[in-house]
């Protein structure tokens, strides 16, 4: 595999660096963030973002690329952008001292729209395309 969207910890971070086959290119990853403050959800503190982003970029088989997301469900269209807003706010911060990020992993079938047009870069649709989980 090439990607990662979900870390939250550096230990996770270290551990996939670790295990990373040198003759392989490093592993993209996202740091999923917790944007929308949520117990229920995984994901870094927005508070704590920048230390975890600048100690996972300095890891040697890992190659930082942005941030990951999945924020809560709202109804109102205006209100679906707003964490979306608040992670790309989020990553152009950090760029400004890690270059070279450029991904934002945002929205699902429900919000694409509102993800989109706050820049997501990656969406996932398996909803949208597959249908509903069986239960």
């Amino acid at each position: 595999f090439d990607w990662v969207h979900s870390v939250d910890r550096l230990k996770i971070a270290r551990r996939l660096s670790e295990q990373r086959p040198e003759n392989r290119p490093p592993l993209k990853v996202c740091l999923q963030v917790n944007i929308s403050g949520e117990a229920s959800k995984s994901g870094v503190e927005p508070a704590a973002l920048p230390a975890l982003a600048a100690a996972v970029a300095e890891l040697p088989r890992l190659e930082l690329r942005g941030l990951m997301a999945i924020p809560a469900p709202f109804a109102d269209e205006a209100k679906k952008r707003e964490p979306f807003a608040r992670l790309a706010a989020l990553l152009a911060t950090l760029g400004e001292t890690l270059p070279g990020l450029d991904t934002l992993s945002m929205g699902m079938s429900a919000d694409l729209e509102a993800a989109i047009a706050e820049g997501a870069t990656l969406v996932r649709i398996g909803t949208a395309i597959f249908g509903p989980r069986g239960t």
